[in-house]
């Protein structure tokens, strides 16, 4: 995503505490990644409520595997919420930009109620505990790690515009190899995202401490690791799912 506050769109500077109380900077910083990693979560629980309670209902069935210009609402409305968050975030207050993250996660909700119509439940629940052991692991791994992984981030993203275009060409070809190959490169590129995130966001803190940006970066952050972890999941459910 392009944006005035992209932050992998430039390289963070090395963070330092020099001068500076490093106790004070160490219990805000584990203070400013909970805030984030709680933001997180509660959006993708959120997400999963939302889900199961639309698909359940009926409506999910009726709207997005019917007729009508509802059904196209409801898949890219998520994708408007991301460029509103993202291009605005310099002009957005903080509580604003608190509210579009609640309504991106709910309108998440109800475009990824699909699964619960083509997977059985149980392979949903494994695939989702598969892939918080290992969005886990990565993120811990990124925060921890001593290597800079910036040099990723161009790759990485460049990757994930490739993975767009040919899950579009796809959509005409409807091939079967190339359904699975685009899955397992989701499953790779969104792991490696996760640790690169990471570490990034918490870069970020050296930056953005005890200024008004704090608590919008802290959603911003919140957002891109949401976003790596349901890309991974849902490409991980390709492979792991069972189908009704």
């Amino acid at each position: 995503m392009a944006n005035g506050f992209d932050p992998r769109a430039t390289a963070a500077p090395r963070p330092t505490t020099v001068g500076r109380d490093a106790a004070a900077f160490d219990a805000g910083l584990r203070s400013y990644m909970l805030s984030v990693y709680n933001y997180m979560a509660s959006g993708v629980l959120l997400t999963g409520i939302v889900a199961l309670l639309f698909a359940r209902s009926g409506m999910a069935a009726d709207i997005l595997t019917g007729p009508g210009i509802l059904k196209y609402v409801i898949m890219f409305a998520p994708l408007a919420f991301i460029m509103v968050m993202s291009f605005g975030i310099n002009r957005i207050s903080t509580p604003t930009l608190q509210l579009l993250f609640w309504a991106f996660a709910t309108v998440m909700g109800l475009s990824l109620s699909s699964i619960f119509l083509v997977f059985t439940g149980g392979s949903i629940a494994q695939t989702f505990f598969a892939t918080s052991a290992a969005f886990l692991g990565l993120s811990l791994w990124g925060y921890t790690t001593k290597r800079d992984l910036s040099a990723f981030g161009t790759f990485l993203i460049m990757g994930v515009i490739g993975l767009l275009v040919a899950s579009v060409i796809n959509i005409f070809l409807q091939s079967p190899a190339m359904h699975y190959a685009i899955s397992f490169i989701g499953v790779l590129l969104f792991a490696g995202l996760t640790a690169y995130d990471t570490q990034r966001i918490k870069s970020l803190y050296f930056q953005v401490a005890g200024t008004d940006m704090m608590g919008k970066t802290v959603i911003m952050g919140a957002l891109s690791l949401y976003l790596d972890f349901v890309n991974m999941f849902t490409f991980l459910l390709q492979f792991m799912g069972q189908r009704d």
